[in-house]
């Protein structure tokens, strides 16, 4: 029996009645109902189908409740997956009976409870997921005495002690984001056909074991974010590595040289460690977006890209032999230094002038003040390692965003430096400063300073430094299989954070069009502008396009629309700017209507899906009501909302608000401070239960 990817259930009680029904098909083989619908408690009826029973397969589903104790008595059973669910309580121990079962996956449900020994009974298996859990205590043992598992996935769930390597039979063995302490074992060479081992963000310590080399068919380590520390263990032997993350620990010596050998790999991450010596340039160190080792103060050299400070030769012994060569250097170094100095008196005048220059005609407001405010081009160079790639985080659209760290405060910033050689940089350094310098609001990214300076070759330099947000921006949360790996979120955003973010957003452009002494169009509203914080709270960025409206003029507006430098970003700018119109408000309310409704459906704008007359909002409005819940983004249902939950009457009223917001005539559109009300007045209505929020 196969039913999987349609319609089936209304995610509620009643949907999982068709189990019961079941308990007389004594021949029945296989239950496949994966990615549907299905809502309501697992019945304990499942435990009394019949003993034939060889596959039951209900991920992707809304299922909640626990897994019925007398599961054990489908002897039978080889595969039990019901992944992606809402199932609570622990594992039972009856699952070791299941002597047979070859796959046991429950992984992202909210279960709980430790790991039971009597998993170790099951001989046969294969394959143990339980992730993204919240499962306690101590991995058993007994998982040893699974002679044949080859994938073990616990990862992200609460489980600490020391790692258990019984196994030698793993392929894949993945346990981050859990509190395990101890080292790795020494007798990790033993898994000789490991091909990935992630133990990232646990609380390991003490040395890698030499023996990880002997496991040679290896092709992704991660190893980042734990408590490591001595040298990089000689893994000279596993060449066919192609992702290595020993980034975040205490790892001290040199960099082995043979790494510039390893040509299959595509990502080695050393840093922050306490790494020193020389950085190889030969093989894949040539590549600065493969190799990243910042934050090892006590490396150098390697290709400039690594912005690394250069590695000076010893001194030679003061014997005769080498005294009359001492005697040139020392002559050199001299000299050198003399014409250095002669050349700085020649060129004085001239950095007089254009500092003059700098400061007449593009000092930043000094209203900006704050903690930095003479910070200085060296100061920003140091602070991001040299503008390394590894410290970059994003892209605006005049510049790029690199995280900085300043060790004296030991405060993170982001720092946008504008690219100066593109046509309006200026203009939107100016834009964003002037808009920033007299507004507050707590939705708003905060403008701590500007730097106006030049760079170390004489070149204009304008970068702003802002707060930083360590949550990334709303894109790569609504979008995570777009971006990397490393970046990408650990889960997705609840029904309720949207919700929540929403608000955030209508608070802030209520705020800007209303209440500020000058009223603002940001005029480039969209998900890579709207960065979260620590508890997902929104925060409006990048006002590189912002217009204060009472200062508007029409023929400087023209201009900068035909040269591209307002026109927004294709599928979020509202249709009259590209016809001409004025930023206002309205412009603003339309971007922020697409906004929501890419937040809920979790289709870009500009998706494949549409074209001609099909657009993002047509396809939403054709939806409503009745098939709000077949355009919903679905990890939105998997994301634990309570049984019973109204979810299909709560997304129609919030799309409905979405689609009046960017209405094609601008004067259709809602006032923010009526879009911020009703969305607040929902949140109210669904929510009213749950006060526990991250407000």
């Amino acid at each position: 029996m196969s039913f999987s990817g349609n319609y089936l259930g209304n995610y509620s009680y009643g949907d999982l009645e068709f189990l019961d029904a079941l308990t007389n098909c004594t021949q029945l083989v296989t239950i496949a109902v994966v990615e549907n619908r299905l809502g309501g408690d697992l019945p304990a009826s499942i435990a009394n189908l019949s003993r034939s029973l060889v596959h039951i397969k209900l991920g992707e589903n809304h299922i909640s409740g626990t897994i019925p104790y007398d599961i054990g008595n489908l002897i039978n059973l080889q595969t039990l997956e019901l992944e992606i669910n809402m199932l609570t309580g622990p594992l039972p121990t009856s699952l070791g009976k299941l002597s047979d079962l070859g796959v046991l996956s429950v992984y992202a449900n909210r279960m709980s409870g430790e790991i039971p020994s009597s998993i170790g009974n099951i001989s046969r298996l294969l394959t143990l997921s339980l992730s993204n859990n919240s499962f306690q205590g101590t991995i058993p043992p007994s998982l040893g005495k699974c002679s044949y598992l080859l994938q073990l996935w616990i990862e992200y769930n609460k489980l600490n002690g020391i790692i258990p390597l019984q196994i030698s039979t793993l392929v894949h063995l993945s346990m981050q984001g859990n509190s395990l302490t101890g080292s790795l074992p020494k007798d990790v060479g033993r898994l000789q056909k490991l091909l990935v081992l992630s133990v990232s963000q646990n609380k390991l310590s003490g040395q890698l074991p030499q023996t990880l080399g002997n496991c040679l068919s290896m092709g992704k380590i991660y190893l980042e974010e734990n408590f490591s520390d001595g040298p990089i263990p000689d893994i000279a032997g596993l060449v066919g590595l192609r992702q290595v993350d020993l980034s975040r620990n205490n790892l001290s010596g040199s960099i082995p040289e043979y790494l510039a050998n390893f040509t299959m790999l595509q990502y080695l991450n050393l840093s922050m460690n306490n790494l020193e010596g020389r950085v190889p340039i030969e093989g894949i160190f040539q590549n600065a977006t493969i190799v990243s080792v910042f934050g090892n103060k006590d490396l150098c050299g390697g290709i400039k890209q690594l912005k690394l400070n250069p590695c000076f030769p010893q001194a030679p012994p003061m014997g005769s032999k080498h005294s009359s060569l001492l005697k040139k250097v020392v002559i050199g170094v001299s000299i050198g230094i003399a014409l250095l100095l002669l050349l700085f008196i020649v060129s004085l005048p001239w950095f007089r002038k254009r500092k003059k220059n700098l400061q007449t005609n593009s000092q930043p407001p000094s209203t900006l003040g704050a903690v930095h405010e003479k910070i200085s081009y060296g100061d920003l160079r140091n602070a991001t390692d040299g503008f390394s790639s590894s410290n970059l985080i994003g892209y605006g659209s005049f510049g790029t965003v690199f995280k900085a760290l300043f060790p004296a405060e030991n405060k993170l910033v982001a720092v946008k430096v504008l690219n100066m050689q593109r046509r309006g940089a200026m203009k939107s350094f100016m834009a964003e400063c002037e808009s920033l310098k007299d507004i507050r609001h707590r939705n708003l990214v905060k403008l701590l300073t500007a730097c106006s300076s030049i760079d170390f070759q004489g070149n204009d330099f304008r970068a702003l430094i802002y707060e930083f947000m360590p949550n990334g921006s709303l894109d790569i949360w609504l979008h995570p299989e777009e971006v990397e790996e490393i970046r990408r979120p650990s889960r997705t955003l609840t029904l309720l954070e949207r919700l929540s973010i929403a608000i955030d957003v209508a608070s802030v452009l209520d705020y800007l069009h209303v209440h500020c002494h000058k009223p603002i169009a940001h005029c480039d509203l969209k998900p890579s502008n709207v960065l979260l914080d620590d508890d997902l709270t929104a925060h409006v960025s990048d006002f590189g396009l912002a217009r204060l409206l009472l200062k508007f003029d029409k023929e400087s507006f023209l201009n900068q629309l035909s040269s591209g430098s307002v026109r927004g970003t294709i599928g979020y700018a509202a249709p009259e700017y590209g016809m001409g119109g004025q930023p206002s408000v309205h412009g603003d309310v339309y971007s922020f209507g697409v906004l929501i409704l890419e937040m809920f459906t979790g289709k870009r704008p500009t998706n494949e899906l549409f074209g001609g007359e099909l657009t993002l909002r047509s396809y939403t409005n054709s939806a409503l009501p009745e098939r709000v819940m077949d355009i919903a983004d679905k990890s939105i249902l998997l994301t634990g909302l309570r049984v019973g939950f109204p979810v299909a009457e709560c997304l129609t009223l919030v799309l409905d608000v979405g689609l009046r917001c960017c209405e094609e005539s601008p004067t259709n559109r809602l006032a923010t401070s009526e879009a911020t009300k009703e969305l607040f007045s929902i949140k109210e209505r669904f929510f009213k239960a749950r006060r526990t929020t991250r407000r």
